[in-house]
C-alpha cells in the first residue's frame, strides 16, 4: 500500500518574508522522511524550492549536530539524534505503549497488517505498525504521511472537531490520490468524517492505493477527542468477504485501548 506524498511542506515566512532556518530545517527533514531515500543538497533544494547555498549551509550544520548524516556519495539521511529524540516522545505518549500491544494483539487475531495512525496538521502519520510474518504486506512505513482525505483514519482523527474547523481542514488539505478515488469535496468529507466519528468506524476502498482497504476506529481520550486510529489494512475483496468480522475486532481493539487509559 503505497502511501507516500513527496510534496514539501509549505513554506513559513518570518516577519520579513524570508523563510527562517529552523523552517528550512524541518522542510529538509520533512522532505528526505517523506521521500523516503537520501538526496544531495542540489535535489533538495530543488524539491523544497529554498536557494542552493542556504541548502548546503543548513544540512551542513544539521550533520554536524547528528541530525543529519552524510553518506559516501554526498547525499544526506536521517541522524541518530533524531532516533533519541522519537524515542524520547514515544514514551511521553502513555497511549501510545498501550495502543501498541493492542496493535500485536489484533495483528495475531486477524493475521492482518494493523496500523496505528495520528494527525500531523493536514497530513494522516503512520505511528506504528505490525505485519503478520510471511503475509500480505503494505509498503507504508512508520512516519508515513498522507492527506487526511485519502485514508479512514483521516476522517477519524478530525471527525470529532467542529464543523467549521473540519471544513477549513478539508478546503487547505484535501488532494487527489493516486487512484483518483478519494473524495476531495470539503462538504462531503465533513459530513463523512462526523458520520464515521459517529459510528466509531471508518472503512475507505481503494483511495490511496489498488485493490486496498482500510477499516478503522477511533482510539478516544476522556473528552472525547480523537487520540489516533488503529487500522487494519487488507486486499479490497476481504471488505465484502471479511468485513464485518474485521470492523468488530477493530472497535473492540480501539474500546480495549481507551480502557486502558482511563478514558472509558
Amino acid at each position: 500500500m503505497d502511501m507516500k506524498t513527496n510534496a514539501a511542506r509549505p513554506d513559513h515566512p518570518g516577519p520579513r518574508g524570508r523563510v527562517s532556518a529552523i523552517d528550512r530545517s524541518l522542510q529538509i527533514i520533512d522532505y528526505l522522511i517523506e521521500s523516503d531515500t537520501a538526496f544531495g543538497p542540489y535535489a533538495i533544494s530543488k524539491a523544497i524550492g529554498a536557494p542552493l547555498s542556504t541548502v548546503y549551509q543548513i544540512t551542513a550544520e544539521l550533520v554536524e549536530k547528528g541530525l543529519l548524516s552524510r553518506r559516501d556519495d554526498g547525499t544526506v539521511w536521517l541522524g541518530p539524534r533524531l532516533h533519541y529524540y522519537g524515542l524520547a516522545y514515544a514514551g511521553s505518549l502513555d497511549f501510545l505503549s498501550e495502543a501498541t500491544q493492542e496493535m500485536h494483539s489484533l495483528c495475531h487475531e486477524v493475521n492482518e497488517t494493523v496500523q496505528i495512525c495520528g494527525r500531523d496538521g493536514d497530513h494522516m502519520i503512520v505511528l506504528a505498525m505490525a505485519e503478520p510474518a510471511g503475509h500480505f504486506r503494505v509498503t507504508s512505513r512508520v512516519g508515513t504521511r498522507v492527506p487526511l482525505n485519502w485514508t479512514a483514519s483521516g476522517r477519524l482523527l478530525v471527525g470529532h472537531l467542529p464543523e467549521e474547523e473540519r471544513i477549513a481542514i478539508f478546503r487547505r488539505s484535501a488532494r487527489v490520490s493516486p487512484t483518483a478515488k478519494a473524495v476531495v469535496d470539503p462538504g462531503q468529507l465533513c459530513r463523512e468524517a462526523r458520520e464515521a466519528f459517529s459510528a466509531h468506524l471508518s472503512i475507505q476502498v481503494g483511495a490511496s492505493d489498488f485493490w486496498i482497504a482500510c477499516i478503522a476506529a477511533p482510539i478516544c481520550d476522556r473528552s472525547g477527542a480523537c487520540l489516533a486510529t488503529i487500522s487494519v489494512v487488507v486486499p479490497e475483496p476481504k471488505v465484502a468477504t471479511d468485513g464485518s468480522r474485521l470492523a468488530a475486532a477493530v472497535q473492540l481493539a480501539a474500546e480495549r485501548v481507551e480502557r486502558a487509559i482511563g478514558a472509558r
